[in-house]
């Protein structure tokens, strides 16, 4: 799609009051609405709509014509209907996990939804240094509910086809094939390297051909196989917490792809969150152990979930056969674990960044902040069938000497 093609203009705030206003009876006839937008991602324009006498409040989410990221980026308006029937879907299969949806609008390319106000993004809460202690058997059931129940395991496969196709995602999926699998691992002119770090990449990421041909093989996994429905960019600026309840957002990306792409991507995040721990602080040591064992547990968590939802839920006969559970869980995890070392060089190499790296003050903390995860990542993609349970993947971690040894001076 062209800009010369996109149907409606990103409304004002002004505007947005307005709509929601005529557009159905949420809020009383007299309320007196506020609206702000409050959009911070790539892509969209959120709108906080809210009555400053009753308290209701609620969610307007527009879809722009371009990334807000950058104007190269074009993208479909389809994504928010493609987001809201994920929501819808994902309410369903794993209830409490997402934000209730109010009302899509084609013409205006939004979806109007829960306000999450009360809750914290789960980035700015772990640089924090808050902790969740249900996080991860959250996270666990919400992967194992949504990518168990949307494949070829359980569903029809007509039916699962007709999925597919209602959920290709083109454009969006065209940013994942270029961001992640593709750029970061050759001197592409959108890459944006930090000076310290460079050197580094140079050397380890763009002048080693075993790890790009291993990046050339998961390209064509991602690209090929319709695994299960993935939201597509659970990332930890995609999830909302409170002590209690965990929200996941924005699955605009959502579409059919390998099932371990979404866990290989929130732990990565993980990781962040722990590397900036460690390299902005002193004394922190229980608030790291508190996200490695995040991480073990929501490994280990979703095993245990993903046997258990198999054996209870998979209706296609031939997976019944003897070793085939293990089979294919196994190849969850290696992609699991191989998204977890894209996702860690991408956001270091690429255009997208995240603040847990470059809020790292001192330069030579976060060039060594930034060589420890892209070390890591190297090691995750080159040697992803190593990696199978929790318990594997954090002793990696710990095993990248700069983490251990290094301290704030």
């Amino acid at each position: 799609m062209t800009k010369q093609e996109w149907p409606a203009a990103i409304m004002t705030e002004t505007e947005v009051v307005t709509y929601v206003k005529e557009a159905f009876g949420f809020f009383n006839k007299d309320a007196r609405l506020v609206c702000k937008e409050i959009g911070d991602g790539n892509l969209n324009y959120v709108f906080r709509v809210h009555d400053e006498e009753s308290k209701q409040s609620l969610i307007v989410k527009q879809a722009g014509p371009v990334s807000r990221l950058s104007d190269e980026f074009v993208v479909s308006p389809d994504r928010n209907r493609i987001e809201t029937d994920i929501l819808r879907l994902q309410g369903k299969l794993a209830p409490g996990f997402v934000p209730k949806v109010y009302h899509y609008d084609r013409d205006k390319n939004c979806v109007v939804m829960e306000d999450l106000s009360d809750f914290t993004i789960l980035r700015t809460a772990l640089l924090n240094r808050q902790q969740f202690p249900q996080l991860a058997e959250h996270l666990s059931t919400f992967l194992v509910e949504t990518l168990v129940s949307t494949s070829d395991l359980v569903l029809d496969h007509k039916a699962k086809k007709e999925l597919v196709k209602s959920y290709t995602n083109p454009e969006l999926c065209e940013i994942t094939e270029d961001l992640v699998y593709t750029e970061p691992f050759f001197p592409h002119p959108r890459n944006d390297v930090f000076q310290g770090t460079k050197s580094f990449v140079e050397k380890e990421i763009w002048g080693d051909r075993q790890l790009a041909l291993e990046t050339a093989k998961l390209k064509f996994q991602f690209l090929t196989n319709a695994q299960a429905l993935l939201h597509g960019d659970l990332h930890t600026g995609s999830i909302f917490v409170t002590s209690l309840e965990t929200k996941v957002i924005d699955p605009e990306f959502a579409f059919y792809g390998p099932a371990g792409y979404d866990i290989g991507n929130i732990i990565a995040n993980f990781i962040f969150a722990y590397t900036n721990s460690v390299y902005t602080s002193e004394g922190e040591e229980a608030f790291q152990d508190y996200l490695l064992h995040t991480i073990e547990t929501l490994v280990d968590q979703f095993r245990k979930k993903f046997i258990t939802a198999f054996q209870e839920k998979t209706t296609e006969r031939v997976a019944h056969y003897e070793g085939f559970l293990e089979h294919y869980l196994q190849s969850v995890l290696e992609d699991a674990v191989a998204v977890v070392g894209l996702e860690l060089c991408r956001r270091i190499i690429g255009i997208a960044k995240v603040v847990d790296l470059t809020s790292i003050a001192d330069s030579q903390a976060r060039s060594e902040a930034e060589i420890a995860c892209l070390t890591l990542g190297k090691t995750f993609i080159l040697n992803r069938s190593d990696y199978q349970t929790g318990h594997g993947i954090v002793e990696a971690i710990r095993g990248v000497g700069s983490y251990v040894n290094h301290s704030i001076s």
